[in-house]
């Protein structure tokens, strides 16, 4: 690839290597961003915002926006916007890019049903599905997303409103599933009444009833009891982590701490 020595006006990716003090001006060296190898230059712009790529990198220089449209890049996409209207129509364009190869991805605020639809219809590799203040998708959408998503191995829902039904369809129809986070932190009352029966531990039925291949759980502010972190313990043999903090209808004491000490590896609690 050619450098910018041997164009008109160098390259505006320029910048200046380190060097002494004593060092006279005239030695110092210029490197150029089109020089670095394509493999480097793709795991940098592999760490950006999907945005960013397609908004910016891309228009850059011919050199860069050929990368940008390798699908290799696509594997991974982070998008989080809650302000630009166009944001969707970028996000369905990076999927397009991946060639069905995309296997990470996380979005933030902007999600709906129909974006779900779009990415799972084209991309059934998906290993790590993360939503985040998603609260245009509905248990539908998400539902009819994780039909078809059977190789997903992580799933993370941050700061939604799913009821128990989500996590129902990822056990029955995502037998790799081994790591699962719920953070309701923020979004429910943060001290519940221990006594309350099915309706705070129906998350934890739901993992327990059909999550047996669970190696890493977070639960950030379920408002499950003792008898819901039973019947996780009991129906999830093989978890080796577990994340309870804020989950303050928890006692642990007695028998059930001893249990966990035992069983869990990585025990966090809200105390």
């Amino acid at each position: 690839m050619a450098s910018s020595s041997s164009r008109d006006g160098g390259s505006p990716w320029k910048k200046h290597s380190c060097r002494s003090s004593g060092e006279p001006p005239e030695e110092k060296q210029l490197r150029n961003w089109e020089d670095l190898p394509w493999e480097v230059t793709a795991s940098i712009f592999s760490r950006l915002m999907a945005t960013e790529i397609l908004m910016r990198v891309q228009f850059v220089c011919k050199p860069w926006f050929d990368i940008c449209k390798d699908p290799l890049l696509w594997r991974r996409i982070n998008v989080v916007n809650d302000r630009e209207a166009a944001v969707g129509r970028l996000c369905r364009h990076a999927v397009d890019r991946s060639c069905g190869g995309l296997l990470d991805i996380n979005i933030d605020y902007f999600g709906t049903d129909d974006l779900l639809e779009y990415i799972t219809d084209r991309c059934v590799q998906i290993k790590r599905l993360r939503l985040a203040r998603c609260y245009h998708v509905s248990d539908a959408g998400l539902n009819n997303a994780i039909t078809k998503l059977p190789l997903l191995e992580e799933l993370d829902l941050s700061l939604c409103t799913f009821s128990k039904e989500p996590l129902k369809a990822a056990g029955r129809c995502c037998p790799r599933l081994q790591s699962l986070k719920l953070n309701r932190q923020g979004r429910i009352p943060c001290f519940v009444d221990p006594n309350e029966g099915l309706e705070v531990n129906e998350n934890a039925f739901a993992i327990a009833n059909h999550m047996p291949e669970l190696r890493h759980l977070q639960l950030l502010g379920d408002r499950m009891n003792e008898t819901g972190l039973q019947a996780i313990l009991d129906g999830c043999s093989h978890l080796e982590s577990l994340d309870l903090r804020h989950c303050h209808g928890i006692e642990l004491k007695g028998k059930l701490k001893k249990r966990c000490i035992e069983q869990i590896k990585s025990l966090q609690l809200s105390h």
